[in-house]
């Protein structure tokens, strides 16, 4: 299945409040959303949305989802460096990103979490 050109892309880091990495990681990761507008970036808690995981077991900090339209085309660990996120983002909106496979947890991970972004804006 290929995923329309035209569909919105969406940028989550999994991440912890007590988790020292992802403290130093989270301001770089704002600055790159707003270097990107035309993503949608989200920081998701591990512990406070614990639901949206599933049965996904985070064990490494940052994990990112990344997703086009309904599709997540990459779920897993990233060095804490901006900058490998920002290159990998900028490769996949240029050249295009093949979705995971029908099963993959991150397609769970993907629905549960657009519902907890969807509770947030309310």
């Amino acid at each position: 299945m290929t995923v329309a050109a035209s569909a919105p892309w969406l940028v989550v880091c999994l991440c912890a409040e007590w988790c020292g990495t992802c403290k130093q990681y989270q301001p770089a990761f704002e600055q790159l959303a707003q270097a990107l507008p035309q993503l949608q970036f989200a920081w998701l808690d591990v512990e406070d949305e614990e639901e949206a995981l599933g049965e996904l077991d985070i064990v490494t900090f940052p994990t990112v989802l990344v997703a086009q339209g309904e599709q997540p085309v990459f779920l897993g660990p990233l060095l804490p460096q901006i900058g490998v996120l920002q290159r990998m983002l900028e490769r996949f909106v240029t050249d295009g990103a093949a979705p995971l496979p029908a099963g993959d947890a991150a397609h769970e991970l993907l629905c549960n979490t657009r519902r907890v972004l969807a509770e947030r804006a309310l």
